[in-house]
């Protein structure tokens, strides 16, 4: 099946930490995609994507260019797959038992606790 559009990171655009992230794996993706704020997309455009705002609240989503999505740790997984270098190695290994198990727990642990981590935001705040 070929490609019909661009694969996007969503995420959540008034968290700082998520934006930092997503802006800086963005920077070393070595394919064509796209990194954007759920709250920039609109209603329309998360439906476009196969999303619904709840659906981006709850998590990062990763919709590649046949619109598949993945959602969450795997979204992250996506995302540095799409990238150069020790993140692709990286990203392949959080989509595969058993680290991906471990790596959804990161996940959950992070979402949990980002209004702690640098460049957070009250919008971070569980």
């Amino acid at each position: 099946m070929p490609t019909t559009r661009v694969p996007v990171l969503v995420y959540d655009g008034d968290c700082g930490f998520c934006t930092s992230v997503a802006a800086r794996i963005s920077q070393r993706w070595r394919i064509p995609a796209t990194a954007a704020a759920w709250q920039s997309l609109g209603e329309d455009g998360l439906a476009e994507l196969g999303l619904t705002p709840e659906m981006a609240r709850a998590a990062a989503w990763w919709v590649d260019g046949d619109g598949r999505q993945f959602r969450g740790h795997l979204a992250v997984a996506r995302a540095l797959l799409a990238a150069r270098g020790w993140r692709r190695m990286v990203g392949g290994a959080m989509a595969v038992p058993p680290l991906s198990w471990a790596a959804a727990v990161g996940y959950r642990v992070v979402v949990h606790y980002r209004h702690r981590l640098p460049g957070s935001t009250r919008a971070c705040s569980p």
